[in-house]
């Protein structure tokens, strides 16, 4: 088992030796997805890059209970402690029930993950499931002295647990200026501080999403979800916690005081963050129309960027910059992306049928070395491909004539560089999924001419027919419906 790895710890702002709670057990927290909208790219990168973590995990020998949640009620607009409940908001505006919602996305997710090749987690819980956890947990903080009630909602007492702890130590927040930062709010009366974040909201009567407490009818806080649920299938405290950068304050920083309330003790040993995306140089925006979905990214529906581009070309992509790094999306860089992916499992596939000798002209195992010395350092997936590169110049070099190699080394790289392009970097052969892919496009191809059909366009409905005959596919209409074959 690899005892090498170092990995950037935020909480204390460095690289450290990843050593685990359990010799051979690592357990890692992820906050997931609130499933009230499409996951956007930004969600994908995290998601992706923890997975990629996850594989390197396992790859050296580690077991890894890799829970991550779906937060399906309590996440309130703005983050905030006041206002609408995201799920709820999405509801009324759609006409559904908010858990038609939750289930609306959450498949969309799970979907989405999958064409990107990412292993679902050990454990996936959901906020909503764990009430009864979320309300123990809250009486054991209200045991402790450090959350008080007001009006039916129950807060934590940040500037009381800061006389003891340090509320700001992973964000490098100081109270004091986060105090001086503060002013009064409409509907904050009811907390003693300004900073004070919720535990437990009294619904209010228009709020739909609500459960019977010691204290309320009302709703959990979104930072307590995460804590309880990590808690629960991970222990009082674990390895590794993650998640975007952006959930680093307030989200994780009260994580940490909610854990230590709790328990007495700091949750999480290793905190770790991915970094935000961009578009075509400028930060994704809604309100602007500088974003992209990942649907519109396979397919080329959108006027962003020149061409549709394969979830494996993104997933590489993606792979190609550090997680703590940012990451531009152009075309400029996907069209590179592209090339060098098709390069990549060009050479894997010449690797396999190379003309052998009785010695090689290159040091092997120097390659594998380089292989986990990256991944060693923080994951570093950038060195990676790097030094896959240079593998991918050497077996060319083999090819043409210009160096050697020896089955038993040319049995080693397909080992090794099988582990770490497919198991560590979670890359698919775009091959592999041709026969997916042209029944999605058929799909697609058979919904356009129905739509002709029902129209009595009987010219685009026969050139569609014809069109797919001449390329090796025959469409048959029938009463039962509209059928094809290859």
């Amino acid at each position: 088992m690899e005892k090498n790895l170092q990995v950037y710890n935020t909480l204390k702002g460095e690289k450290e030796l990843f050593v685990p709670l359990n010799d051979k057990l690592v357990g890692m927290y992820v906050c997931g997805p609130t499933v009230y909208s499409d996951v956007h790219l930004g969600n994908c990168r995290t998601f992706i890059s923890f997975d990629m973590i996850y594989r390197y995990l396992l790859h050296v020998g580690y077991d890894v209970r890799y829970v991550r949640n779906i937060t399906d009620a309590g996440h309130l607009e703005n983050d905030a402690d006041e206002g609408e409940d995201k799920i709820s908001k999405r509801a009324r505006l759609e006409q559904l029930e908010p858990m038609e919602i939750v289930q609306k996305y959450t498949v969309d997710f799970h979907n989405i993950m999958a064409i990107f090749n990412a292993k679902p987690p050990t454990i996936e819980p959901t906020a909503t499931g764990h009430i009864i956890e979320q309300i123990e947990l809250i009486k054991s903080i209200i045991d402790n002295g450090l959350a008080y009630e007001s009006n039916g909602s129950i807060y934590f007492d940040v500037e009381k647990y800061n006389t003891t702890q340090n509320y700001g130590e992973l964000s490098g927040r100081k109270i004091e200026d986060l105090i001086s930062g503060t002013r009064d709010l409409d509907g904050q009366s009811e907390k003693r501080n300004p900073l004070d974040f919720a535990l437990w909201k009294k619904a209010s009567p228009y709020h739909i999403m609500r459960w019977p407490s010691p204290w309320s009818d009302g709703f959990p806080g979104w930072h307590l979800e995460c804590t309880a649920m990590s808690s629960k299938y991970l222990g009082e405290q674990f390895d590794i916690h993650g998640g975007g950068m952006d959930l680093k304050f307030p989200h994780h920083e009260c994580e940490i005081a909610q854990g230590n309330a709790a328990s007495g003790k700091k949750p999480v040993n290793y905190w770790l963050h991915t970094n935000m995306l961009t578009l075509n140089g400028k930060k994704m925006s809604k309100s602007t129309g500088n974003t992209l979905l990942p649907r519109e990214l396979f397919s080329g529906d959108n006027s962003l960027l020149e061409k549709a581009y394969h979830p494996m070309v993104v997933r590489f992509f993606m792979m190609q910059a550090h997680y703590g790094s940012m990451l531009d999306f152009s075309s400029e860089a996907l069209n590179a992306a592209e090339k060098g992916f098709n390069k990549l499992m060009t050479a894997l596939s010449t690797l396999a049928s190379l003309n052998l000798s009785e010695e090689s002209s290159e040091n092997i195992q120097t390659y594998i070395n380089g292989f986990y010395t990256a991944m060693n350092d923080d994951f570093n997936t950038p060195i990676l491909i790097a030094n896959l590169f240079e593998v991918v110049k050497y077996i060319n070099n083999v090819n043409d004539g210009k160096a050697t190699i020896t089955a038993a080394d040319q049995a080693i790289l397909l080992e090794k560089m099988g582990a770490f392009t497919f198991d560590v970097l979670g890359l698919e052969s775009i091959a592999e999924n041709t026969d997916s892919k042209l029944g999605a496009v058929m799909e697609v191809i058979l919904e356009i001419r129905k739509n002709a059909r029902t129209n009595k366009d009987w010219a685009t409905s026969d050139l569609i027919r014809d069109k797919m005959k001449a390329a090796g596919i025959t469409i048959k209409d029938s009463r039962e419906g509209t059928t094809w074959t290859t």
